[in-house]
C-alpha cells in the first residue's frame, strides 16, 4: 500500500536542508530503485519553482510500504529529521486513484 510522508520543516531550515541533502536522496533513491516511490519533493516557502534563500517549509514522500508502521519507522529515520530539518511528520495511508 502506499502511504504519504508530510514533513514540515523547522524556520530557517535552508542551511540545514543542504547539508543533509545527499543522505536524504539517497534514500529516496533507494525506494526509487525499489520500484516503491509514486513522488517525492520539496514544498517551496514561495510561490516559485526555485525559491533561492526562502527556502522550503515541508516536503512530501508517497511511497510503498508493507504497513503504517513501516513507514512510520522508515519517516523517523530520515537524514532531515536528524539534522533538525523536520519539526514533524505525518504519516497517512494513501489511495492511489488518478492517473
Amino acid at each position: 500500500m502506499y502511504y504519504m510522508i508530510y514533513s514540515e520543516d523547522v524556520a530557517d531550515s535552508l542551511a540545514q536542508r543542504k547539508l543533509a541533502r545527499p543522505a536524504h536522496l539517497a534514500r529516496l533513491q533507494q525506494l526509487a530503485a525499489e520500484n516503491r516511490l509514486l513522488v517525492a519533493g520539496p514544498l517551496p516557502a514561495v510561490d516559485a519553482e526555485d525559491p533561492g534563500e526562502a527556502g522550503f517549509t515541508g516536503s512530501l514522500v508517497v511511497a510503498q510500504f508493507s504497513s503504517l508502521q513501516q513507514a512510520n519507522e522508515w519517516a523517523l529515520a530520515d537524514p532531515y529529521l536528524a539534522a533538525g530539518v523536520y519539526k514533524q511528520s505525518t504519516v497517512k495511508p494513501f489511495r492511489k486513484v488518478l492517473p
